[in-house]
């Protein structure tokens, strides 16, 4: 290992800020390609010619890719240095990009969305160490702001623009954006952090430990993804693949906890308030995702919504979030940050139970109050929340810490897509079944509209038609509610966190 070259001179002035916002624009760009293809399934779906649940693919194997790799990032960077692996993945990321939108196939497609996620995943983690690495001391708290409102936009832009690509451009655009962007970021790295150290140490990697870690990841989503079509545990295929998840999820916890250079050190575990935090925060953002997920899906599906439509009724949440973001920055530095992130929680939870009381006459303002609330709470809930789960480790503990809760974060949010549509199909079908069989008058109906002049069959039609978009309706409150008893719960863990002492470390030990 060297030590530190005369060329470590800090960057300053407009340089300093240029570097910085390059460096976010990474992350921005990575999360949101996690949700600018939610509003566009149905649409790239039909262009390639296979069902929705097919098409939800694309959104699910970018994910399980990422949260494959976020734990190799301490890994790669020690081995090839933290800046070199960013400003390679920025690059790998703009190459896979432009391949995505050429893709004539789902195959070709789904396959270079986990290329997006392999080099996606070490962007993540590596945007926070670089800016807090780049930031004097008394700048690092508003570079954690920085960093947070990227990943917090990330998510609500990509409908919106998703959306309006998709309906005005074409499908291949939401992935040709991200070319010239990327590029542009690579480049704008490449100049200003060139001849800066960026220390490389050998080190070997835990090739079991990997191999095992994309066996059970890769089994538990295929197993979420295509359940739905198999009858569940009914076929053999599903029930092979949930002794493959169980058997390398045990395996992997085994060889982890025992080998001396783990990919994954479990170890973080033995902290309270590591474990506390990081729950709250995988099963808060699974919440908060499955709720970006269905909304869209829902209102293109079953009440005409447009994919741009249906992107600026998720996107709004940035609104908000952006302005208050500062504020909620400075009471995590004054205050318990179990209670800002309890209240952050909470109000997720409130937000989902508002759209408990939507109906199929909502109007685009109905489904925008939910949504404009949703963003302080977001924040509340996304910048404490990752400071207190490092700040909760021992010294030198904080980049593995990071890997893991962001492993846990993004897992949770690929199986958050899955299981919403899962148990949103399912739970349609019953009611529809249930609403049938509950229908005294359904001979009556069919007979009031034939004398209205409709024939058999297009009566028959109407009213099923109207079963179905009831049952549809019902389902989608339901699963709300359930989004909502999940929100609570998170909200209800983070006080099994000791209170921290003094202010929490955002900048996590940087």
């Amino acid at each position: 290992m060297t030590a530190a070259a005369p060329a470590q001179r800090p960057l300053t002035g407009g340089y300093l800020w240029l570097a910085v916002l390059a460096i976010a624009l990474g992350n921005f760009l990575v999360v949101l390609d996690s949700t600018i293809t939610n509003v566009s399934v149905p649409t790239i779906s039909g262009a390639l010619g296979v069902s929705s649940s097919q098409g939800s693919w694309v959104i699910t194997s970018y994910a399980v890719a990422e949260a494959i790799t976020v734990p190799l990032t301490g890994w790669l960077a020690s081995r090839f240095g933290a800046q070199r692996v960013f400003i390679a993945c920025y690059f790998g990321f703009a190459t896979l990009s432009l391949i995505c939108g050429l893709s004539n196939s789902l195959a070709m497609l789904i396959m270079c969305r986990v290329g997006l996620g392999l080099c996606g995943g070490p962007i993540m983690p590596l945007a926070q160490t670089l800016i807090l690495r780049l930031l004097p001391p008394e700048k690092k708290t508003l570079g954690t702001v920085i960093y947070a409102m990227t990943t917090l936009i990330g998510p609500a832009a990509g409908p919106v623009l998703g959306g309006i690509l998709c309906d005005n451009v074409g499908w291949s655009s939401i992935f040709f954006i991200g070319v010239p962007v990327a590029l542009a970021g690579g480049v704008t790295l490449l100049i200003l952090l060139r001849g800066r150290h960026d220390a490389m140490v050998k080190s070997p990697i835990d090739t079991v430990g990997l191999a095992m870690l994309v066996v059970w990841v890769g089994a538990l989503q295929i197993l979420l993804d295509e359940g739905r079509d198999h009858d569940w545990f009914a076929s053999l295929e599903i029930r092979c693949l949930a002794v493959i998840a169980v058997i390398g999820f045990i395996s992997f916890v085994c060889w982890e906890m025992t080998d001396r250079k783990p990919i994954v050190d479990l170890r973080v575990f033995r902290h309270r308030g590591f474990v506390a935090a990081s729950l709250t925060y995988a099963m808060g953002f699974g919440a908060f995702f499955a709720n970006i997920v269905l909304l869209p899906l829902w209102l293109q599906q079953n009440l005409g919504y447009t994919a741009t439509w249906a992107g600026y009724s998720t996107g709004m949440l940035a609104i908000f979030a952006i302005l208050s973001a500062p504020i909620i920055g400075k009471l995590a530095e004054k205050y318990d940050p179990r209670l800002i992130i309890f209240c952050g929680v909470m109000g997720m939870a409130a937000t989902a139970a508002l759209r408990m009381g939507f109906s199929t006459d909502v109007t685009f303002w109905q489904l925008a109050v939910p949504t404009l609330l949703t963003g302080p709470f977001m924040v509340m809930f996304f910048v404490p929340t990752t400071g207190l789960a490092i700040a909760s480790v021992a010294p030198g503990e904080e980049a593995n810490a990071a890997g893991v809760s962001n492993f846990m974060r993004t897992v949770t949010g690929a199986f958050a897509t899955s299981l919403v549509q899962t148990v949103w199909a399912n739970d349609a079908r019953r009611t529809q079944t249930a609403l049938a069989g509950a229908m005294p008058m359904g001979t009556s109906t069919i007979d009031t509209l034939m004398n209205g002049g409709q024939s058999h069959d297009s009566a028959v039609s109407i009213l099923d038609n109207m079963v179905q978009t009831q049952s549809v309706m019902l389902a989608t409150v339901h699963v709300f509610g359930i989004i909502a008893a999940c929100s609570a719960f998170a909200a209800m863990l983070i006080w099994l966190a000791p209170r921290p002492e003094g202010p929490i470390d955002t900048s996590g030990g940087h």
